[in-house]
This record gives structure tokens, C-alpha cells and sequence, in this order.
């Protein structure tokens, strides 16, 4: 059964699209990516369009909300085997979560001055025209959600749709609107070369989120990310032939060749480290410092070894015992930099009895900073030295430092090129000088000048991945155990408890470390299990319904099992096993 709705893309334009109101809404969203010309539908789904009303209320005590009884599929326990990747099901549980129907838009009109198609075949529209998009922040800027504080961010994850069930199911009619978003942020294998579409429809979504303060970065990352954008509108009309080079200038030859040649002799490791005869170790002098309440801050120096992956910190020689021993993995690591201070820090935050404790770790140069944080990133996922992605990390990380100097000479000046600031930067930047802040963007630019448009939109997205709070999708959560609300974040490998007025991390679980998870649709409750048996949770969902937590621990799990064959076909029985429920 067939019907048109108005779907807004990540890029904010909308299109009106005839979808398949019968099937499970897993497949609408396939078929519809399919003819888009975006590969790997998994990771994306349909939102109802939300309004700021929405950030107000959590799910439950919503006055607007009308419940629509469907009948619900049957969902399970599911126990993860890490040994063999399977999902076994177990008793079916008691099904019954009621489902809502909205029907406003984020925009006064969905056709604002947004670009509109309208098409019901596979070839009736161009493909190529969703690789590139115009938006102003002119154009949406009334019809934007501004969540002012953790609290409404979690309140933006209400609005998942079921995709167990079909859009007839929950209540949707022809006409209706829906946003197709990213929900997975798990992107497999972006090629330049062959997701031109995908790579640009995360880039839009990367920068709204941005643009609109969904997630928080640096003025010096603003800058940067202003820089990038501003390029990639430069750059879109450059030839076509610059854009379909492999980012990084690296063809598919010399890639296997050089992950032949690593995977036979081991990278080649930086000078600093010292070889020993199997693993190989780090040493700097460092300053660090340990969070203490009622204390004020202080950096003393320190001798650092990293081994392994675990941190020896000495007071003076190394051959002695250390004053500390921190063991990296399962550690949050996150940067404190500001590079036109010069300000090179490293926040670990280490798990203990009374939740994670915060230390931090400050390096004198760029050069120090990079191998020490990408030391203590590898180390977090359990990965030494020896690991070969230890180099091109450090890599990574002083390019993506490099992009954030001001140049002195920019390529373009003020004079050549009108820059409002507002398209670029988020808005809690914009109080500064305007005149000012275009000079600073164009300075910034000047790092990034000769990127092509493709390059431009793989550096953002790559910036943008590398920002704390990244991926982490929040609820608003209530445990057996508390008194209050507390906030819980879902991420691709781990599940996060935050301070939800500062955003410290106050307890992190590995996904790897989970056995299994079901639900209680009677009482609405999740319990998940972990191989040690005192970290088992048990907690209600406040902000949403259960089933959207449901869907996103499962479809990563689910996003894990995908292979690196380029052949492989999409297993949609075993995303419904794992999220939605067994028939």
C-alpha cells in the first residue's frame, strides 16, 4: 500500500516521496535509501518531525500524547555469544508498548524555501543532486529544535519510530512528514569513491548538529569546522575529476600493499618510542594532575611510561616503583586543547569503586600531545603500541590539529568574499565581532584551502568524530537504586552514565562486557546483564519509550556483526531477532 509523505533528508531539504505503508518500517527506510542512492540503510530510520514543545516534556508525561493501540510483535531476551556473533532468543516476554502519531512539522511550511522534489519511480529524479546541497541557515533557521541542555538533547530521541512495525501501523497517513536521519553512528566503510551521496548527507547531518549546538566543541573547532564548510562550497564546482580520488591520496593498491607490508613486519614506530624486545614503550616528562574535591588545580611534573596498556607514573626515576598505575582500557580519554593557547591536555577519566575518577595528564608541544593521546586512546579499547593503527592515529591527530592554526596570510580575504558568520559558526560564537569572526574563518581556511570538496567533507566528518560527546545517543533514565533521574547515553561500544549538568562521565560499561538484556513491557523496564555480575542494570526510560533504548542497543549490536566482505548482504531477520522482536 502505497502512499506519498513529506520526507525531510539530514541535508534539511524536503522531498515528497510515495513509500510502502505495509511493510516494517526497516524496509521503507531500505527501499527509500535504495533510491536515493544511499548505501548502508541500516544505519538510518524515520523521526517524527519534533517541535520545541517536545524538549519540554519527557515521553510519559507528555499532555499531547495520544497512545494508538496496535498490536505489538512479541519481543525477547536475547543473549550476545561474543564467541560465535549469534543472538539465541529466549521465552517471549509480555508485549504491549502503546506507540504515538504526530502530525506537525519542525518548519511553519515544509516548503519554505527549501529545495522540494517530488518522485514515485527510481527514475524520476537525479541521484547526483543528493551529493551536494544548498541550505541556508536563512532557510530553517525558524523551523530548528535548539536544545539548550542535556536534558532536551535526550528528549530529542522520543521521536524514533518503531521500525518493527509498518508506518499503517503507527499511525501515519499520506501526507504525513518524517525526517530520514542517521540513528547508528557506526559508519561502514565511507569510499569516496562510491558513497559521494552518503558521505554528503552525513556531512550536512554532522554540520546541523553543529551548527544548531546539539553537540559541543572548542572556539578553535568551531573555527575549524567553519573553515571545512566554507571550503566544501568552495570546492563544489571544481572538477569532477579531483572529487573521485581516494581521501588521502592513496590508491586501492597501495592500501593493500602497505596493510600487507604492516600486517608482516609492524609499523614502523615513532622515535620516542623505546623498543624493548616484544612490546614497545613510551616515555616522556609529563605534568599531571589528579581531581581532588576542594583542592585547587596544580600540574606537577612527572616521568610517564606507557606499556602495554597500562600508565606507570613516576616521581622521579622510572626504574622505581610508580607513584601511580593507571590501567588504559576501559578508560574515557578526552582531549582539553586549545591550540592558539597552546594548551595540549589529555582528561582520563578511570573507573574505580566510587564511579570514574578524573586525571589529568598536560604535554608541552602538539608533537608530545599526539603520540601520548593516541597512546591512551588505543589503550582505552585495549590495544598496546604495537598495535599498526598506533601511527596513523598519531597522524590523524596532528592533522586534525594542524587544520585549527590561524594562517597570517589568508588565501582569500574579507575584501574578495562576503562571509556571514552565522552560516558557519554555532550560535553561542556569534557575540564576538562579526567583521572579526569572517577574518578568523578565513584565516582558518587557509589550512584547508586546497582540499577538494569530497576531501573537505571527509576531514569534517572526521573532526567531527574525534568531539566528546560524539555518538552518544541520551536518555533520560531512573535505575532501581535511585532516587532521581539520571542521564544514560547509548554509544556504538558502550553505554555511558552522565552528570547531566556537566557532561562528566560518572560510570561507563562496555558493550563487549554485556551478556544479554531483555525487557518488562508490563512495568516498562530494562534490565541488562554483564559478565560481572554487580554491574547488572535495571532502570525505566523517562524520556522515551523503552523500545527506542531497545532498538539502539540492538542495532549495535547488530551493526558489530557486519563483515568486511563488500559482498555481503544485508541480514534484516536478524536486526527485527535483536531489535524488535521474535515471531
Amino acid at each position: 500500500m502505497h502512499k506519498y509523505v513529506k520526507v525531510q533528508l539530514p541535508d534539511l531539504r524536503v522531498i515528497d516521496v510515495m513509500v510502502d505503508f505495509s511493510i516494517k518500517t526497516f524496509g521503507a527506510v531500505s527501499n527509500l535509501c535504495k533510491r536515493l542512492g544511499i548505501n548502508h540503510a541500516e544505519e538510518l530510520s524515520f523521526q517524527k518531525p519534533l517541535t520545541s514543545d517536545d524538549l519540554a516534556y519527557n515521553y510519559r508525561e507528555d499532555p499531547r500524547r495520544r497512545p494508538v493501540k496496535v498490536k505489538r510483535l512479541d519481543t525477547n531476551e536475547f543473549v550476545v555469544s561474543h564467541s560465535n556473533g549469534s543472538a539465541n532468543p529466549r521465552k517471549p516476554a509480555n508485549p504491549g508498548t502503546p506507540n504515538q502519531s504526530f502530525g506537525y512539522s519542525p518548519y511553519n511550511t515544509l516548503n519554505g524555501t527549501l529545495h522540494n522534489a517530488s518522485f514515485d519511480a527510481a527514475d524520476s529524479f537525479n541521484q547526483d543532486s543528493f551529493a551536494h546541497s544548498d541550505a541556508s541557515i536563512k532557510d530553517v533557521k525558524g523551523g530548528l529544535i535548539h536544545p539548550r541542555t542535556l536534558n532536551e538533547k535526550a528528549r530529542m530521541n522520543k521521536s524514533w519510530l518503531d521500525s518493527s512495525l509498518s508506518l499503517m501501523e503507527q499511525g501515519f497517513k499520506e501526507w504525513d512528514s518524517l525526517s530520514l536521519k542517521f540513528k547508528f553512528y557506526s559508519f561502514y566503510d565511507l569510499n569516496p569513491k562510491t558513497d559521494a551521496i552518503r558521505i554528503n548527507q552525513i556531512y550536512e547531518q554532522a554540520k546541523w548538529q553543529i551548527l544548531n549546538e546539539e553537540i559541543d566543541c572548542s572556539e578553535d573547532e568551531a573555527l575549524m569546522f567553519a573553515a571545512l564548510q566554507f571550503q566544501v562550497r568552495e570546492s563544489r564546482f571544481w572538477p569532477v575529476a579531483n572529487d573521485v580520488t581516494d581521501f588521502g591520496g592513496e590508491d586501492e593498491i597501495d592500501a593493500a600493499l602497505t596493510e600487507l607490508q604492516i600486517s608482516l613486519e609492524g609499523s614502523n614506530m615513532n622515535g620516542a618510542l623505546r623498543g624493548m624486545s616484544k612490546v614497545p614503550v613510551l616515555e616522556d616528562e609529563l605534568r599531571f594532575m589528579k581531581q581532588k574535591k576542594f583542592v585547587l588545580k596544580s600540574f606537577k611534573p612527572y616521568n610517564f611510561v606507557c606499556k602495554d596498556t597500562i600508565l606507570y607514573i613516576h616521581k622521579g626515576s622510572t626504574d622505581g616503583e610508580p607513584e601511580y598505575s593507571i590501567q588504559l582500557k576501559g578508560c574515557e580519554v578526552t582531549p582539553d586543547v586549545s591550540v592558539s593557547q597552546k594548551k595540549y591536555c589529555i582528561k582520563l577519566e578511570v573507573p574505580s569503586e566510587d564511579g570514574m575518577q578524573e586525571m589529568w595528564i598536560r604535554c608541552n608541544n602538539e608533537e608530545q600531545y599526539a603520540r601520548w593521546m593516541a597512546a591512551c586512546r588505543l589503550g582505552s579499547k585495549g590495544k598496546s603500541l604495537a598495535d599498526p593503527t598506533y601511527d596513523p592515529e598519531v597522524k590523524s591527530i596532528l592533522s586534525f590539529l594542524s587544520m585549527q592554526k590561524p594562517s597570517p596570510a589568508p588565501a582569500i580575504t574579507s575584501n574578495d568574499m562576503e562571509i556571514d558568520p552565522e552560516e558557519y559558526l554555532p550560535l553561542k560564537f556569534l557575540k564576538k565581532g562579526r567583521n572579526r569572526l569572517s577574518q578568523r574563518i578565513l584565516e582558518a581556511h587557509a589550512n584547508v584551502k586546497d582540499m577538494n570538496n569530497i576531501q573537505a567533507k571527509m576531514n569534517y566528518i572526521q573532526a567531527w568524530q574525534r568531539l566528546p560527546l560524539y555518538g552518544i545517543s541520551l536518555f533520560i533514565v531512573r535505575f532501581d537504586d535511585a532516587k532521581k533521574d539520571e542521564l544514560l547515553g547509548v554509544g556504538f561500544n558502550k553505554l555511558v552514565k552522565l552528570d547531566s549538568q556537566t557532561a562528566h562521565h560518572l560510570k561507563t560499561w562496555r558493550l563487549s562486557s554485556m551478556k544479554s538484556w531483555d525487557i518488562n513491557w508490563e512495568v516498562k523496564k530494562m534490565r541488562i546483564h554483564f559478565e560481572k555480575e554487580q554491574e547488572n542494570l535495571i532502570f525505566s526510560i523517562a524520556s522515551a519509550d523503552c523500545k527506542v533504548f531497545h532498538e539502539f542497543l540492538g542495532g549495535y549490536i547488530f551493526l558489530s556483526m557486519r563483515s568486511k566482505d563488500a559482498n555481503q548482504t544485508l541480514n534484516e531477520e536478524l536486526f527485527h531477532k535483536l531489535t524488535g522482536g521474535w515471531v
